[in-house]
């Protein structure tokens, strides 16, 4: 039988894992065995699995290495297996009809702030996906926690993303983002020359989400008139309990509840300045809840549906957000990462 690529099944473990949004140690045990074997000679990897060495490799553990000598056998690991067998089940015909429309995802975090994988990872698991597009969108300065970026580490990260693109797949495109904090006078945390640079810019509130609601309202109807952003992040900052310990700074189980602020001036101001409200499709965060989408969506604005990921495995919860769409009307052309990419581009460059 021939052997299968127990690098690739490594990282599938490691994806599968991520989008069950399971321990992080689980999934750095797989990404790290992955990482260790990818640089030893093919031919000493499959002497090791032959003596029963290989988890003397520094990163690969006992159960690693029975997966490496099962891939090596030809056989799919029985890790693998039962990590597929937990799939979620179908999409009902609204929903999945919906995720198929979507071409890339407008809200993503890699390991320049505080998200688990490198770019590079990223961007092939939304390849994989079948996405056309996946938008960078790491913190800005403000949010310390999740090693947001300085101006210096943004520019760095804009020239890395070009390089990347020249490398990657044709027909797909890391698009330049960020997900910049909404301050507490509605102004956003990085420089406007640089906001102005990206593609794609997600306003978020991080901080002060308890404060009274005409302060909150304020916060947000100013952030979203700023011509610089282009989509309204999680907009009520809330947590629910979700299974697994997630990623970075999204630990499960912690529940928050949502911020208090005047909708109906929020969509408002999201109407008259063309902005688009995020979908998140966190299983910790789920956010709007679904009276406020059904609101929003019965006064015309536009969506996005996004995963937040920090992993590329999470990158495939986009059916959380569609499932969720659906059962509120969202319609597809409301949706803006359904749209060509050039029309999404052509859609933000009209903010500026």
């Amino acid at each position: 039988m021939a052997s299968r690529d127990p690098v690739d099944d490594l990282r599938r473990i490691a994806f599968y894992l991520e989008r069950a949004n399971e321990a992080t140690y689980r999934v750095r045990a797989f990404r790290s065995a992955a990482a260790a074997i990818s640089k030893v000679p093919a031919e000493e990897v499959a002497e090791r699995a032959a003596a029963g060495t290989l988890a003397k490799l520094q990163g690969v553990g006992d159960v690693t290495a029975r997966c490496i000598a099962e891939s090596l056998a030809g056989e799919e690991p029985v890790y693998l297996r039962r990590v597929r067998a937990i799939e979620g089940a179908d999409l009902p015909a609204a929903a999945a009809a919906l995720r198929a429309a979507l071409r890339g995802d407008c809200h993503s975090h890699s390991d320049w702030s505080d998200g688990g994988s490198p770019i590079e990872e990223m961007a092939l698991a939304a390849v994989e996906l079948g996405h056309e597009y996946l938008v960078l969108t790491d913190h800005s300065p403000r949010l310390t926690v999740a090693n947001g970026l300085s101006p210096e580490r943004l520019r760095k990260q804009l020239d890395r993303v070009a390089a990347l693109n020249e490398a990657l797949p044709e027909g797909f495109r890391v698009l330049t983002g960020i997900e910049v904090d909404i301050l507490d006078d509605g102004s956003l945390d990085q420089e406007d020359e640089l906001l102005a640079r990206l593609d794609v810019v997600v306003g978020s509130v991080h901080s002060k989400l308890r404060d009274e609601s005409p302060w909150m309202t304020r916060r947000m109807v100013r952030a979203i008139a700023n011509p610089h952003l282009d989509i309204l992040g999680h907009m009520t900052g809330r947590k629910v309990s979700a299974a697994g310990e997630g990623d970075r700074g999204h630990r499960a189980g912690r529940t928050r509840p949502p911020s208090t602020f005047e909708l109906d001036k929020v969509i408002e101001a999201c109407l008259e300045h063309g902005k688009a409200i995020e979908i998140n499709s966190r299983p910790d965060r789920l956010d709007p809840p679904k009276r406020m989408l059904t609101v929003a969506v019965e006064a015309g604005c536009l969506f996005t549906i996004d995963t937040d990921a920090h992993a590329p495995g999470q990158l495939d919860w986009l059916r959380n957000g569609c499932e969720r769409a659906a059962l509120c009307g969202v319609p597809a052309e409301r949706v803006v990462n359904t749209w060509p990419m050039e029309r999404l581009l052509e859609w933000t460059a009209g903010h500026k």
